[in-house]
């Protein structure tokens, strides 16, 4: 009687131990099956909405005279064909400054979210986004080297901006042959001249 209760105890042991095994492997696969739920709906949610943003090209350029000194900024807006210029000055500036005013002024702008391309002939604005300085200033508490970052209020008002719209950032080779960029930095100069005249 002993070895038959032991032989049903050792059964019993070794039926439990397989119900535990295989409902941890249950609760493994419903796991990662929620898991891979999620991923679909988040990643399906997030084309739709790209898919129904507006794309926008922008074009920037700033521009300073004396650096620092007086400085302008232009920009251009192409949405479905259509262009809008803006420019403006101001009295004490830097060359770095009018180029973070040109993009951000440019991206505030936009009244609702886009997918905006706007490109820049500054490898200062470009490179900030494209080669990671931005992550490293903020993890790095916006300092260099135990120095402060230079124009951290612009860069912080076009991390906000990059929060709203998915901005890519695109260098161009400036005073060359691009249109919009030449336009752009002729706006801002002009800025600058009649700036002057006040």
């Amino acid at each position: 009687m002993d070895l038959l209760l032991d032989n049903c105890q050792a059964e019993n042991g070794v039926f439990f131990e397989y119900v535990v095994f295989h409902s941890k492997q249950l609760l493994f696969a419903l796991f990662y099956y929620l898991l891979f739920i999620f991923f679909v709906i988040y990643f399906t949610s997030k084309i739709f909405v790209e898919s129904t943003m507006k794309k926008v090209l922008i074009y920037t350029d700033g521009a300073c005279s004396g650096n620092p000194g007086p400085g302008g900024y232009g920009a251009i807006l192409i949405y479905n064909g259509v262009e809008k210029q803006i420019s403006g000055f101001e009295p004490e500036t830097t060359n770095n400054r009018m180029e973070l005013l040109s993009a951000i002024n440019a991206l505030s702008l936009l009244k609702e979210p886009c997918i905006v391309d706007l490109y820049s002939d500054s490898a200062y604005l470009v490179n900030a986004f494209n080669l990671g300085w931005i992550p490293n200033w903020i993890r790095n508490g916006w300092k260099i080297k135990s120095k402060e970052v230079k124009n951290q209020d612009l860069w912080l008002r076009l991390v906000e901006l990059g929060k709203i719209h998915k901005v890519t950032y695109i260098k161009v080779k400036g005073h060359s042959d691009n249109e919009y960029n030449n336009a752009c930095d002729k706006m801002a100069r002009k800025e600058i001249e009649n700036g002057k005249l006040l």
